[in-house]
């Protein structure tokens, strides 16, 4: 079973993200006083009392605003509203009663799903500024200051008491984050995997600002989509800018995640010098990972010329899977998710320590291990320590003999007995005083 789905929703600049971080324990959704800045649905797990659900924050709801991004905002929102559980609206106690406020209790009326009205911004705790409250229909105003920390407490008991009774454990799903340049595609490649405008698209560089989880399912497994924003380099970014924030947030997103799509502009001739260094940064964090190379439809061009160009710039991870597509028109898209299912297979496999002896002693019949002045390194034995990436541990007499070059002929060995496309291996060298 899944977890239940709870929806923030409100207008802008009432504390819905400040409150979704502060749920959630930790610094996810981007908090700042520009409005719409939140665009996109984002989720998180959070808990309280042994009840665990999904927490979604959403954009800014202002029917009157002349943002150009403010359609796509309603849109999902509404979306957030018909697959929640229950909705909290979050309104602010300073201001009073809006006619946003008014407009949006109205689609919730609508909906006919329970909601938590909360007032937000009593720092004093002016429980007599929730009265006028009482008028959008909705029940009960609870009194909140989310800065503060107060009342907290009696608004995720209110949450958790709409919540069905269930016994068990809730399906984990296996996150795949999609990173990449901006105006790569990623978002519509997202709308595009799961069947909806799940996600704001825009030719608009940085539509994108926080990373965005989506819950949905494939070959009846759980997964949740990570959309993220577009990494330029660093020197185009200010640090403490929205986007600085929206950087990290992809990087959190890479390190949190289970398996990486990293989605590449195939309307030009090779990758850029920023694909090659998001491609390093998924490498170096041990993630199994699939080169999704879009907008191949753009250009007619050979693909094995291409896919020689991919060689030579991921020469530093040459178990790469690649695939072309077209998020516009959905040209093998379908066929992406069975590779990542694959390679993350490939992260999660387990080598029996009988099998890695058996892979190591022929290696080393066929090439023996360096040495240096007048010492050879000796190779005791191999074992696999983890999973994902696969990590194995081998025992070697002095592991100083063992260089760089070795290392990668016996990680080749490997590969070539056992599938690993698609994952990093590591191999790490430890000689007598380590194993005891």
């Amino acid at each position: 079973m899944l977890k239940p789905i709870v929806a923030v929703v409100g207008r802008p600049n009432v504390g819905k993200s400040t409150f979704f971080n502060k749920i959630c324990g930790k610094r996810i959704s981007i908090v700042d006083d520009t409005p719409g800045v939140t665009r996109d649905r984002i989720y998180a797990d959070a808990e309280w009392c042994g009840h665990e659900f999904l927490l979604v924050d959403t954009g800014g709801l202002d029917p009157r605003s002349d943002d150009v991004f403010q359609s796509d905002i309603k849109k999902q929102a509404e979306v957030a509203i018909n697959e929640s559980d229950v909705i909290v609206f979050i309104v602010d106690g300073q201001s009073g009663v809006t006619l946003n406020d008014e407009d949006v209790a109205s689609v919730l009326k609508r909906s006919k799903k329970p909601v938590v009205l909360v007032v937000n911004k009593l720092d004093k705790f002016e429980v007599e500024n929730t009265y006028e409250f009482y008028s959008l229909g909705l029940g009960e105003p609870m009194p909140l200051s989310v800065l503060q920390s107060k009342g907290l407490g009696d608004i995720l008991d209110a949450i958790v008491s709409h919540f069905p009774k269930f016994s068990g454990e809730y399906t984990k799903a296996t996150k795949v984050a999609i990173v990449g340049r901006p105006n790569v595609g990623k978002s519509s490649l997202v709308n595009r995997l799961i069947g909806s405008e799940r996600v704001v698209v825009s030719g608009i560089e940085g539509t994108t600002r926080d990373s965005v989880l989506v819950p949905f399912r494939y070959n009846k497994k759980d997964y949740a989509l990570v959309d993220t924003a577009g990494l330029r380099r660093k020197r185009g970014v200010e640090q403490q800018s929205i986007e600085g924030y929206s950087v990290l947030r992809t990087m959190s997103a890479i390190d949190e995640a289970d398996v990486v799509l990293i989605v590449v502009d195939g309307s030009a001739d090779r990758l850029s010098e920023q694909d090659v260094r998001v491609a390093g940064y998924v490498h170096e964090a041990g993630k199994p990972s699939v080169i999704v190379v879009n907008k191949w439809d753009i250009k007619a061009k050979d693909k094995n010329a291409f896919e020689a160009g991919l060689k030579e710039d991921l020469s530093f991870m040459k178990y790469f899977q690649s695939i072309y597509v077209s998020a516009l028109t959905g040209a093998s898209t379908g066929q992406i998710m069975e590779k990542v299912a694959n390679v993350y297979e490939n992260s999660s496999k387990r080598i029996t320590t009988g099998l890695l002896n058996d892979i190591l002693h022929d290696a080393i019949l066929n090439f023996e291990p360096p040495s240096h002045s007048g010492r050879r390194a000796k190779i005791k034995f191999i074992t696999q320590v983890s999973t994902n990436p696969p990590t194995f541990v081998m025992f070697v007499s002095d592991p100083k003999l063992i260089n760089f070059s070795y290392s990668r002929y016996l990680e080749n060995k490997f590969r070539e007995r056992m599938d690993f496309s698609g994952t990093p291996i590591r191999i790490i060298f430890r000689g007598k005083e380590d194993k005891e």
